[in-house]
């Protein structure tokens, strides 16, 4: 049975201070589990339904039954999963291998949402590393894992400052802007960085030197602008054709 204070531990993961600074993160529901359970990440214990766990083969991590009062209150979400489980945090620090593969480069993206959708988005074009300012949303905010659909999994997120990385690159540096050249006649080479910016400012004055291919997605109508994580889904698109 679930002690008091695991409880409220797992309950605490509601708060920044906790899921930012604990050694573990939070993951919730049975896709996002089996896929955990697939991979080289280590879960430290599942909590879950009876009917989850006698529909799975010997697990070989701790695990601890539940029921549906208990996975509602530790439950991060308006509707609880059958099964959550603790899992202990990877540290990925820059520098990465920056000389193979196109690298995603996110400046202050500050939207959970967002953020989770751009990771999803750069599994999809198997683009394997991102790096993310200090100020970006948290890569272990539930909401962020949520919305990866599990593609954090496959994508290596390193937090760092990204002005040391750009100055002391030679590689291409593409970012969209209203004023670059048509992405329609622009082919983005890898090894390259693809820099997006923040939701409302866009990327900030000091890395604007660093661009070396301004690139423009067209407009046809009448927008401001486009959804952070729909732009890279457009990018990595044309790098990808």
């Amino acid at each position: 049975m679930i002690s008091k204070n695991e409880l409220k531990y797992i309950q605490s993961f509601a708060h920044k201070k906790h899921w930012d600074q604990e050694s573990v993160f939070i993951v919730e529901g049975p896709k996002l589990v089996k896929e955990l359970l697939e991979s080289d990440w280590t879960i430290e214990k599942i909590y879950a339904s009876s009917e989850w766990l006698n529909a799975q083969e010997p697990l070989g991590v701790p695990t601890e039954q539940v029921d549906e009062i208990i996975l509602e209150r530790i439950s991060q979400f308006k509707t609880a999963n059958q099964v959550l489980a603790l899992v202990k945090k990877k540290v990925a620090n820059a520098p990465l291998n920056f000389d193979k593969e196109l690298t995603l480069v996110l400046d202050g993206i500050q939207d959970p949402g967002n953020f989770g959708a751009i990771i999803r988005t750069a599994d999809w074009f198997g683009v394997k590393q991102m790096l993310v300012s200090e100020d970006n949303a948290g890569l272990y905010n539930p909401k962020v894992i949520q919305s990866t659909m599990g593609s954090f999994l496959r994508v290596n997120v390193a937090q760092c400052n990204i002005e040391t990385v750009l100055s002391n690159t030679k590689l291409p540096v593409y970012r969209a802007v209203l004023s670059g050249a048509p992405l329609s006649r622009t082919k983005m080479q890898a090894p390259c960085f693809l820099v997006i910016g923040n939701e409302s400012k866009g990327i900030r004055t000091n890395l604007q030197p660093f661009i070396t291919h301004p690139v423009t997605i067209t407009s046809f109508g009448a927008a401001e602008s486009l959804n952070a994580a729909v732009a890279t889904g457009i990018l990595l698109s044309s790098w990808r054709a």
